[in-house]
């Protein structure tokens, strides 16, 4: 049985002060109810409509929380600091919902540069990116539909398959792999098409290129199976990122609206017992696969060290990493980096206003996640009271 613990919260809040502390307890408090975020969603878009300025106000506290800076240059202090408790950083620029080519090819050049800073940087095992970042999301419909093109669309999505090449080459050029986000189930099929192309062409010698897997669907499980047959068959590594899904009430809803089966599990249960069943498969047959766990769930995290150690697999095998997203589940990143395990920090960037989506995205995630929000308020107010009777 692991000898490691989730509640030990000195080595959980090691690097933050106390002030850090009292603003993700105000934070976290804040998103606990569901009225205050709909209520400060609502009044950050008027103010922001209006030209309020509340920029600042924004930046000092949930985008301090979340966010390592507005460009690459701002994370350094970030990636210094979480590289000094051995944890790594994922730069994740969080630029969305934009639709020209002008906009993609930005995009594109932005997920370079993290390529370009991560190379000279050890704390930066991976780079990610976000295919609707380079691509219309209609046009990604299309794809995935396997509708008819127009010629000018045919060309549009040659520019996109293009951008994900140069990323994907030059990240095997520089040895730094690459997540490749999942999406929408409606957009997904072309992101996996992607995906798999990159990884057959890059990953001959190891996992540079890694497709993400949203476990909270009903498929994706024996999705995963016929991925490593596929890997088999053509002779090269499968990189993942395994997460349980970031779209549900979207996915629903669009399932409702439009009468088809709903792709998401019933129930928590089924999507747990499904990711961990991911990791089970992977960890059996961790000579061809290469995983990242994304997850905030303590009991898979627990899972995967229980694995690894069944396996005789060492807690730093380059094979296996663990991520949490910036500001969140410190007492996981912390207590297994601590414990001499990969891993690693979504660290998402980019201009306060443009980033926005992604922040109102977590505080509803926050409220939406049963127990997310009450375990985090309940360590944070358990370290307050250990350093409050340790002064």
């Amino acid at each position: 049985m692991s000898t490691i613990s989730f509640d030990n919260t000195q080595i959980a809040f090691a690097s933050k002060s106390n002030a850090d502390l009292n603003r993700s307890y105000m934070l976290f408090t804040f998103v606990s109810r569901t009225s205050w975020v709909k209520f400060g969603r609502a009044m950050t878009n008027i103010a922001l409509g209006m030209h309020l300025p509340i920029k600042g106000i924004i930046k000092a506290t949930i985008f301090k929380q979340f966010c390592g800076g507005e460009n690459i240059t701002d994370c350094a202090s970030t990636i210094n600091a979480l590289g000094e408790y051995h944890i790594g950083t994922i730069l994740d620029y969080s630029v969305e919902g934009k639709e020209s080519e002008t906009e993609f090819d930005k995009t594109a050049k932005e997920t370079l540069d993290t390529l370009i800073r991560a190379a000279k940087d050890t704390n930066i095992p991976f780079c990610v990116f976000k295919v609707t970042g380079m691509a219309r999301f209609s046009l990604l419909e299309k794809v995935t539909a396997n509708a008819t093109l127009s010629t000018a669309e045919e060309s549009e999505w040659n520019r996109v398959k293009s951008r994900v090449l140069n990323i994907c080459k030059h990240a095997a050029e520089v040895g730094v792999p690459i997540f490749i986000d999942a999406e929408e189930t409606w957009i997904q099929i072309a992101i996996d098409n992607l995906a798999i192309e990159m990884m057959q062409q890059f990953n001959r010698q190891k996992a540079i290129v890694y497709n993400t897997l949203q476990l909270y669907r009903k498929d994706r499980l024996a999705f995963l199976k016929t991925s490593h047959a596929h890997a088999k068959q053509y002779g090269y590594y499968l990189g993942l990122k395994l997460v349980r899904g970031a779209y549900m009430e979207k996915e629903r809803d669009r399932a409702t609206s439009n009468k088809y089966p709903d792709p998401i599990h019933n129930t928590k249960e089924n999507s747990d017992a499904d990711y961990n069943a991911a990791l089970d498969y992977c960890v059996e047959n961790i000579k061809d696969i290469a995983i990242c766990a994304g997850t905030h769930n303590e009991k898979s995290s627990l899972h995967l060290v229980q694995l690894m150690e069944k396996n005789s697999i060492f807690t730093n095998d380059k094979r296996i990493y663990f991520s949490q997203l910036l500001g969140m589940s410190d007492h996981i990143s912390y207590n297994l980096a601590q414990k001499g395990y990969n891993v690693a920090k979504y660290v998402p960037y980019g201009p306060v206003r443009e980033v926005l989506p992604y922040l109102i995205r977590r505080a509803e995630e926050n409220t939406s996640v049963k127990g997310q929000t009450g375990r985090e308020l309940s360590l944070i107010i358990k370290e307050k009271q250990r350093r409050k009777n340790n002064d």
